[in-house]
């Protein structure tokens, strides 16, 4: 089975509003208001789908996947590397579709 690995970043002069944005919605965000009174959550694009972070702009995620990322990717301007990798037997988190929309979390 193969894998994409994507390497992203956005361009040294975007702005932190921008930049907040971008990681919001592809992460998703969880929110209080009123000190704590309501809380929300933002849904962020990575959360209905498998994926691993690595590092800081760093995710391997499924082929399927990667032409969904790389237009959110293009809609930022972001610069970005994309690579198809072998997953090993060890990958089992990539062998199934998530149900009820557990996905793998960052670790």
């Amino acid at each position: 089975m193969h894998g994409s690995l994507i390497v992203f970043r956005l361009p040294p002069e975007t702005e932190n509003r921008i930049m907040l944005k971008f990681i919001r919605g592809l992460y998703g965000q969880d929110s209080t208001s009123w000190h704590g009174k309501y809380e929300y959550h933002r849904q962020g694009l990575l959360e209905n789908i498998t994926y691993k972070k690595f590092t800081k702009g760093v995710i391997l995620l499924r082929m399927e996947d990667a032409a969904m990322i790389k237009s959110y990717l293009d809609k930022f301007e972001a610069w970005y590397y994309i690579s198809t990798v072998e997953l090993r037997p060890e990958d089992e988190i990539f062998q199934e579709v998530p149900s009820n929309n557990i996905v793998a979390k960052p670790s």
